[in-house]
């Protein structure tokens, strides 16, 4: 009986913990994230990946992205599709946010600007 509260328990925390370990890069991946500048509208956040470095599933919201290098990376989406992308340095991306886990290809190290944009906030 003790066994199986235990199990139950155990699958219960995992299960409510996995949303949470699924969330802010910053947070889940401090390595290759982190916060340049934070205010109610926005969360600008340095990006560098080691060659051949992976992540692990984040999620970001509506995002402006500023590629500073050239690179090769791939994103591998919760359904378990990937993205296979190549980026010049200089390139301006949109996205509307959502979940993936991104990974640097190449050779070379790999690095960007992520300009996360937050709910507008409403008028005092």
């Amino acid at each position: 009986m003790r066994r199986a509260l235990f199990v139950g328990a155990l699958l219960a925390f995992v299960v409510s913990a996995a949303p949470a370990m699924a969330q802010d890069p910053v947070k889940v991946d401090p390595k290759h994230y982190k916060v340049e500048f934070e205010n109610a509208q926005v969360r600008v956040l340095r990006v560098t990946y080691g060659p051949h470095e992976k992540s692990v599933m984040h999620e970001h919201p509506a995002t402006v992205a500023v590629f500073l290098a050239d690179g090769e990376s791939r994103f591998t989406l919760p359904d378990g599709t990937t993205q296979d992308h190549a980026i010049k340095a200089g390139t301006t991306m949109w996205d509307g946010g959502g979940k993936h886990l991104p990974e640097n290809l190449g050779d070379k190290p790999f690095e960007l600007v992520v300009v996360e944009l937050k709910a507008p906030t409403a008028a005092k």
